[in-house]
């Protein structure tokens, strides 16, 4: 069939809409009609090969729609249904099957390889084949996904609200909940209130957090941050020393335990000296270079700086779990988004690069 995607041919270029030919489904595989898609850091920095990723290729990462038609050996979901879409796992691995998907061990090839399941591609320009990222491909009016990345959408919610779910919202909310685990009444550090360190803070609020720090750059996300959880802010280009400053708000020890959200190696090392003697850093921003004393900021402080992958989460059961805390009020995740239309595509990165937006969503219809 014929679709219209958003498509790039080089490294860091503006999408372009495209008609493609797309592939009917294969053997556990559905296709569905895409009704959103979140604008995630992860497609940019895969736009841009610091991850690399086949080319040409449509990205698009945080789909959700309705089934259209399933593929031989589908019993879980059928035509009509509602799904939001997450990342690829093998689910035979030893660590899908004991319960860590995030970690399987074909997560590359699954992922970043451009690839569906099977190793085929779905997708054609021009004749040519073209990568799906994440095997979705969701910038997209349909895409061909694997029911491995699929978690059924619950009725009682509009789809374009939980298409951030299936990447940054389960990131930053896990990094604490499943990763960190805080007891109630610790201190965090949170560092980058973009859509991955907001949802981290209201996770904190979530876990009994007492102490809830939000560093970031930009004045409007510290404010959100504080209407969403957190107990004190600190603008990282007016603080001469952050992890003095994060010292001097937790009894001059520390925080108990720091998520870094930035990408940044300067500010992950900052992170991981904010915390206290036995404190955890967990970095879940695609961070390519970091310097660090070993001795001075990790063994002699018996720290543990740890790489979270999609909020250590099985999908799943996170998410509605997620969804549950929204219902109470507990995790307004819908305060962080803005709506674009399909064809504004290059106007929600660049607003979102900007920091005009938190986490943008684009709308297919």
């Amino acid at each position: 069939m014929e679709i219209r995607a958003a498509l790039i041919e080089r490294p860091g270029e503006a999408f372009h809409m495209e008609t493609l030919e797309l592939e009917g489904p294969k053997a556990g595989e559905v296709l569905v009609k895409i009704a959103a898609c979140g604008v995630c850091h992860t497609d940019d920095v895969a736009r841009r090969q610091i991850i690399p990723v086949p080319l040409p290729a449509v990205f698009g990462h945080e789909g959700c729609g309705t089934v259209l038609e399933t593929g031989p050996g589908v019993k879980d979901f059928r035509a009509g249904d509602r799904v939001l879409f997450s990342f690829g796992y093998c689910g035979k691995c030893p660590n899908c099957r004991s319960g860590h998907p995030y970690a399987c061990l074909e997560n590359r090839r699954l992922n970043f390889s451009g690839a569906h399941f099977d190793g085929t591609r779905r997708l054609r320009f021009r004749g040519e084949p073209v990568s799906a990222f994440f095997g979705q491909g969701a910038f997209a009016e349909y895409a061909v996904v694997h029911t491995n990345n699929l978690i059924p959408a619950p009725e009682d919610l509009p789809l374009e609200l939980l298409a951030p779910l299936g990447c940054g919202v389960q990131t930053g909310a896990g990094a604490v909940l499943n990763y960190l685990r805080p007891r109630a009444g610790s201190s965090i550090l949170v560092t980058g209130c973009g859509a991955v360190g907001l949802c981290a803070v209201m996770a904190a609020a979530i876990a009994g957090c007492t102490e809830i720090i939000a560093c970031d750059v930009v004045p409007a996300r510290l404010e959100l941050a504080k209407e969403l959880g957190a107990t004190h802010i600190l603008n990282g280009k007016e603080v001469g020393d952050v992890p003095e400053a994060v010292r001097s708000l937790t009894g001059g020890f520390g925080a108990d335990c720091a998520v870094d959200c930035t990408g940044v190696g300067s500010c992950v090392r900052a992170s991981l000296v904010s915390t206290r003697p036995l404190g955890v850093c967990a970095v879940v921003g695609a961070t390519q270079e970091l310097t660090i004393h070993v001795e001075n900021d990790l063994m002699g402080a018996a720290r543990t700086l740890g790489g979270v992958v999609e909020g250590c989460c099985v999908p799943q059961l996170f998410i509605p779990q997620l969804l549950e805390y929204y219902r109470q009020g507990r995790f307004p995740f819908d305060r962080l988004i803005r709506y674009y239309p399909f064809g504004e595509i290059n106007q929600a990165f660049a607003d979102t690069g900007a920091g005009r937006v938190v986490k943008a969503v684009l709308t297919m219809d």
